[in-house]
């Protein structure tokens, strides 16, 4: 899979992108991801890719030309499955939503920042816009971080064991069972004795009714779905 970021602060991706399993993934070249600095395609000398909004108010807004420029010269490497907006307002993601991306072969996001970008720009080449939650954040690198993440630890091969990521809370909507590990006992707090008979279907079970607890419990709005 590949992954184009077009942002203005491209030094917020370094981090969540250069470590642990997104290393992992990038170093075993089953995840390519390639940050953009919007800037490059600047109107000005000064860097300038953004402008006053039309009919005032605060804050500024990414112009269209910068945007349409960057986004075009990208098209002519790569055919894109999604053209992805992480903004406030797009489609909740969701488990559901990153399985699904993580079939695509080339994606890329932009990352909105100010008072986001010019609606011509969603109008004309987004496909897809995507919110992780009813908050604002300064910018959509951390938002686009985390979508990356969430895609790119489902792709065949990045995680030792493949069957690991079908177990995780939300991958059939239900949230994840309670997990142990050595010592069998700490200061007399005991691991559940069916997790220590080696019986793997009893040990099914019991993970699955722990499961449909903890989610009617914590979170019956997914039982809902």
């Amino acid at each position: 899979m590949h992954i184009d970021i077009i942002t203005v602060v491209p030094e917020l991706l370094e981090s969540p992108l250069s470590h642990s399993i997104m290393k992992r993934a990038q170093d075993k070249n089953l995840l390519t991801v390639q940050t953009h600095n919007l800037r490059e395609w600047a109107l000005n000398k000064y860097g300038q890719v953004d402008d006053y909004q039309f009919g005032g108010g605060a804050g500024m807004v990414m112009m269209c030309e910068p945007l349409a420029n960057a986004i075009e010269h990208l098209q002519k490497k790569k055919t894109y499955d999604e053209i992805i907006y992480m903004s406030p307002d797009g489609e909740r993601f969701n488990q559901r939503v990153a399985n699904s991306l993580s079939l695509k072969d080339n994606l890329l996001i932009i990352c909105g920042h100010y008072k986001g970008i010019d609606e011509r720009i969603r109008q004309h080449f987004v496909t897809k816009e995507i919110s992780i939650g009813d908050y604002v954040l300064s910018g959509g690198e951390i938002a686009a971080s985390v979508v990356v993440d969430a895609i790119g630890r489902l792709l065949p091969g990045v995680l030792n064991d493949e069957t690991s990521a079908l177990t995780d809370s939300f991958q059939d909507n239900l949230l994840a069972p309670p997990v142990y590990t050595r010592p069998a006992e700490f200061r007399g707090w005991k691991v559940p004795e069916i997790l220590l008979t080696g019986n793997p279907k009893l040990i099914e079970e019991w993970r699955f009714e722990q499961s449909l607890e903890r989610t009617k419990a914590r979170r019956p709005d997914l039982l809902e779905e």
